[in-house]
């Protein structure tokens, strides 16, 4: 049987997604897009699912680029399409109902830095390091990196990152926000998971649309005020807006149940 290439755990609802391709940095290949889209498909919606770290195995490389084994035979359209497929998947984690975490805990260049910045959060070990290499390969990202970078972490430092191909450290993530925390190498996933054990007690409606409501501001096709007065009436309206005032009057622990 053949080893998964995404190694999946899971305890309480808490899900940890391993790229498991050590030998090649944990490179991004046809295999890896395919078992990443199984397992959000799957769960889309399904609120047993409270959150989710994303890591690589080993201790270089979180994901070290896409494979470029793969894009020798591409054409144009081949590799508009293969570019439109990795965008999909990456879209599919950041309109994902529970929070996804990136644990970077090596090297996130090229496609791997497009997958931590596909994430909600992304939590860096010491000796982490992200760039966008693609122009050393004639190539401009495929998988978002254009975008998301300049969102994360503004126009400036983005469009040098991407023309230089320079490789950034966590403290300097850090300093330009494409990182919300450093820490320990060794030590990214126990922090990923210590956020997620806090969003967990929040009210996971309220959490789903906030993850929405974020995304809509990127949206140019959505006002986002407006769906926030709407996602508003929404969760005022909600059984789990009820028992969080309840329990806020009564001074006791909420018990919402995504209703």
């Amino acid at each position: 049987m053949d080893t998964p290439l995404v190694l999946i755990d899971h305890h309480d609802g808490f899900y940890t997604l391993t790229i498991n391709r050590p030998e090649a940095l944990n490179a991004l290949n046809k295999g890896v897009f395919d078992e990443l889209e199984a397992f959000f498909k799957q769960y889309m919606g399904d609120f047993s699912v409270k959150g989710v770290i994303i890591t690589g195995a080993g201790q270089k490389a979180f994901v070290a680029g896409a494979d470029i084994k793969e894009f020798a035979a591409l054409d144009t359209a081949a590799g508009s399409a293969l570019s439109k497929r990795g965008q999909d998947v990456f879209f599919m984690m950041e309109r994902f109902h529970a929070p996804v975490i990136a644990a970077v805990n090596g090297f996130a260049l090229g496609g791997g830095c497009e997958l931590a910045m596909s994430c909600h959060i992304r939590v860096a070990g010491q000796h982490a390091k992200f760039g966008q290499p693609e122009v050393n390969l004639g190539l401009v990202p495929g998988y978002g990196g254009s975008q998301r970078l300049i969102q994360l972490i503004g126009k400036g430092k983005a469009i040098e990152m991407l023309l230089t191909a320079d490789m950034i450290g966590a403290d300097e993530a850090l300093r330009l926000g494409l990182v919300t925390h450093v820490v320990d190498a060794g030590m990214e996933t126990a922090k990923a998971m210590e956020i997620l054990q806090k969003i967990a007690t929040k009210g996971p409606l309220a959490v789903q649309h906030s993850i929405q409501l974020v995304n809509a501001y990127f949206d140019k096709s959505v006002d986002g005020f407006e769906k926030e007065y709407k996602d508003f009436g929404k969760t005022i309206g909600s059984a789990d807006s009820k028992e969080g005032a309840a329990a806020f009057v009564e001074k006791r622990k909420p018990v919402f149940k995504a209703q």
